[in-house]
This record gives C-alpha cells, sequence and structure tokens, in this order.
C-alpha cells in the first residue's frame, strides 16, 4: 500500500497513481474545471485573469489545465501558448503539431533500429522453385 500526505490539504491517503492529492481534493479540482469551463463558455474572449478571480481560481492552475489539453484558447484571445520545444504560438498543450510530428517520428524510428535484423536468406543459385523429396 502506498499511503502519502495530499499536497493541497495534507491528509493521509492511498496514493495509486497521478497527482498527489486526495480523492477529495480531485473532485474539488475537478469541480473548479466544471465551473472555470463554464464561465468560459459564458463569457467568450475573457482573459485568464478575469476567470481566475471570477472562479475563485489561481492563474497557474488554468494554466496548467491549458498545457495538459483540457482548455484550449481561442484564435482570437490575447492569451497565447509557446511550444515547449520551438516557441511557436499554440492553443493549448504543450508542443506544436510539428514539434509533436518530430517527435513521434524519431521515437519511431528509435523502435524500427532497436529491433533486431533478420538476415534476408542468401539465395542458392543452384536451387530453382522445384519440388523435391527430404530426406
Amino acid at each position: 500500500m502506498n499511503v502519502r500526505n495530499c499536497k493541497k490539504c495534507g491528509k493521509i491517503f492511498n496514493y495509486v497513481m497521478g497527482p498527489i492529492i486526495c480523492p477529495a481534493c480531485r473532485e474539488a479540482s475537478e469541480a473548479k474545471f466544471q465551473e472555470v469551463k463554464e464561465y468560459i463558455r459564458e463569457h467568450k474572449g475573457c482573459g485568464i485573469n478575469e476567470v481566475a478571480d471570477a472562479c475563485d481560481v489561481e492563474v497557474g492552475q488554468i494554466k496548467q489545465w491549458l498545457r495538459d489539453d483540457r482548455l484550449e484558447v481561442t484564435e482570437d484571445s490575447m492569451i497565447t501558448l509557446q511550444c515547449e520545444s520551438c516557441g511557436a504560438t499554440i492553443r493549448s498543450g504543450r508542443f506544436c503539431d510539428k514539434c509533436k510530428n518530430q517527435t513521434a517520428s524519431g521515437l519511431q524510428q528509435v523502435v524500427n533500429d532497436a529491433r533486431p535484423k533478420t538476415p534476408e536468406p542468401k539465395k542458392d543459385e543452384k536451387q530453382s522453385p522445384k519440388m523435391r523429396f527430404l530426406g
């Protein structure tokens, strides 16, 4: 059993995976997320500070939801996020599509390089595609 202290409230809980917060704090965080999402729907074009003040949520938490791809900024928004690799402007997440594709193809190349190479069978010039008896 993996017992930890919640990073938000300090209570002891049985940690399974994900952020180190207890189930009660996780539920409260999810309720805040739903509140923020609803506020953004009703007040299109609002900024992070306005949302944070109206919903009593930290700006850092809203930015984390953007980085986690749970929220997305609109194209005409004043809020900008930068790709962590190349610095291009993105709407949510951590990387732009170009960098995601480069990373994926790089990982695929590593996997392909790690696979054992099987030598191709040598063709014997004396063999022909005829039937024969074994043994």
